[in-house]
């Protein structure tokens, strides 16, 4: 969807293609980003969950030091390799968001780290919405606790700007610059699902349960559309924009179903990271 340049900065479109599995969510993230352009797209919010659950790993991982393959294989979890860094997530019970945007429709975009600190004020203002008590890491470090430390495993680590409540990480968030846009999806567990993950895992941390959270353990259980709604209204009151619902393109759709084939479909991406 394209916009004049002159037109009013404040109009984003959300995206709300509800649960995909694996591949398609990342074919539909990346197909968003390779329509948009920085001098004419609107910008986009982009909402969604996972099903069946699945792993993504790291643009640059080496799956076999993160997962058991075999392992996943056998119980029929897929796995996916995204186009942003970072570690290994498991994504099932959660709401997953991607934000593609110029950094001209944000403030405060100057770096990686203004425009991150940016692009997550809307979930504190999210969970503060729901009566949850969230925060920046950088703003309430842990006992003993070291930000920006490299791990395999997303939810093992802090950086500055994840979200923290009680003192403990909720969900994870990653970004992509490339010229003049700005790409950043991350998840935000409804329940914690880790357990049911860490048999797949090569080497947990330990600790990693009791070092993360989820809304239902804050006290939150409620329907998963509503929560949607609040953290699109929560998106819109954070960076002063209009969200304006929007389905994807013919030609996004018709890229994503090329991406879901030729790459988010093959192991050579997935488990190896080679582009066809």
């Amino acid at each position: 969807m394209a916009a004049d340049f002159s037109e009013n900065l404040t109009r984003w479109r959300l995206v709300d293609t509800g649960p995909l599995d694996g591949p398609a969510n990342m074919a539909v993230d990346e197909a968003l980003l390779q329509h948009f352009d920085p001098a004419q797209s609107l910008p986009v919010l982009r909402l969604y969950g996972w099903e069946p659950p699945a792993f993504s790993l790291g643009r640059f991982q080496r799956a076999e030091e993160a997962l058991h393959l075999a392992r996943c294989a056998a119980a029929g979890i897929p796995v996916v390799r995204r186009i942003t860094g970072g570690g290994v997530i498991y994504h099932a019970a959660e709401l997953t968001y991607a934000v593609i945007c110029a950094p001209r429709h944000i403030s405060d975009a100057r770096g990686v780290k203004e425009s991150f600190r940016a692009l997550t004020g809307f979930l504190l203002r999210f969970y503060g919405n729901l009566g949850i008590e969230a925060s920046w890491a950088v703003d309430s470090p842990s006992d003993g606790g070291r930000l920006g430390g490299r791990t395999p495993l997303c939810f093992a680590g802090q950086e500055e700007y994840d979200i923290v409540a009680g003192g403990r990480k909720i969900g994870g968030n990653a970004q992509r610059r490339l010229k003049d846009v700005i790409f950043q999806h991350g998840s935000l567990p409804l329940r914690c699902a880790l357990a049911e993950a860490l048999l797949f895992f090569q080497a947990p941390p330990r600790g990693l349960l009791e070092g993360t959270t989820s809304l239902a353990q804050l006290g939150v259980t409620t329907d998963p559309a509503w929560l949607r709604e609040r953290l699109a209204a929560a998106f819109e009151e954070s960076l002063g924009v209009d969200l304006v619902p929007s389905s994807l393109t013919a030609e996004e759709k018709a890229t994503a179903a090329r991406l879901g084939a030729e790459r988010y479909g093959k192991e050579a991406w997935n488990l190896h990271g080679e582009t066809p």
